[in-house]
């Protein structure tokens, strides 16, 4: 055999062998190419997922923020309070009289009197009640649609006093051994003030002061707009006309 013979049949056989790497390559080169598409793509999908969910969480995050917000409660009470306490000076009922008032004191000896002094004073006097609507609290109201229930403060004396201006020393009589007495007009001052208060009570001031204090509360939430206004007054507690 010689060496052309030996070398002949060699040849096909390679070039197989080559052309099958060849074609294993190709296919893995193929297959690399369709996994990282595939990557690709699913990274795409991903991406795309959270966008779209990113979307989604800033449009409802906007809907929160832009829903219309709870109209503020408003304590009708308080405001009902705040006018009714601006009133205070309409509830008030004015008694005023004139009270003649004697005063003596005597000088003694042993069951004798042997001087006296005498005093007649003519006391001008005015007594005020009301009802302190200061007092008033959102507990004493009660709003039910644009009816309102409030419920005041019984009534008091505010003030009472002697007007010294227009009062006066109508006579005075102090005999040759009357005694001095200093105190005699302060003292008839202050019996006339008793007698003035008590004959303003006896007269129905304090109920005049609750009338006064329903009208003018009444008056006042009318315009305000409440349809139906319930006042609730109060009588005084004893002893309110005590001096």
């Amino acid at each position: 055999m010689t060496r052309g013979e030996l070398s002949g049949p060699s040849g096909p056989s390679q070039t197989a062998q080559q052309a099958g790497r060849g074609g294993c390559l190709r296919l893995g080169a193929a297959v690399f190419l369709m996994g990282l598409g595939a990557l690709f793509l699913f990274v795409a999908l991903v991406g795309f997922g959270l966008y779209r969910q990113g979307q989604v969480f800033i449009t409802r995050a906007q809907e929160l923020f832009q829903q219309p917000q709870p109209t503020p409660v408003v304590d009708m009470r308080t405001i009902v309070v705040r006018q009714v306490r601006g009133v205070s000076e309409l509830t008030t009922a004015i008694f005023s009289m004139e009270a003649v008032v004697a005063q003596s004191r005597d000088r003694t000896l042993g069951p004798f009197v042997i001087g006296q002094t005498k005093l007649l004073y003519v006391a001008y006097g005015e007594v005020r009640a009301g009802v302190d609507l200061s007092r008033v609290s959102a507990d004493d109201v009660q709003v039910i649609s644009d009816t309102v229930i409030i419920r005041l403060p019984p009534p008091q004396i505010l003030d009472r006093k002697i007007d010294v201006e227009r009062s006066y020393v109508y006579d005075f009589e102090r005999g040759l051994l009357g005694p001095e007495d200093p105190e005699m007009q302060s003292r008839a001052e202050r019996v006339a003030l008793e007698k003035i208060t008590q004959t303003a009570c006896e007269t129905g001031i304090l109920e005049e002061a609750n009338q006064r204090a329903e009208m003018a509360v009444s008056t006042l939430l009318m315009a305000a707009g409440f349809r139906e206004v319930r006042v609730v007054t109060r009588p005084p507690p004893p002893g309110t006309c005590e001096p």
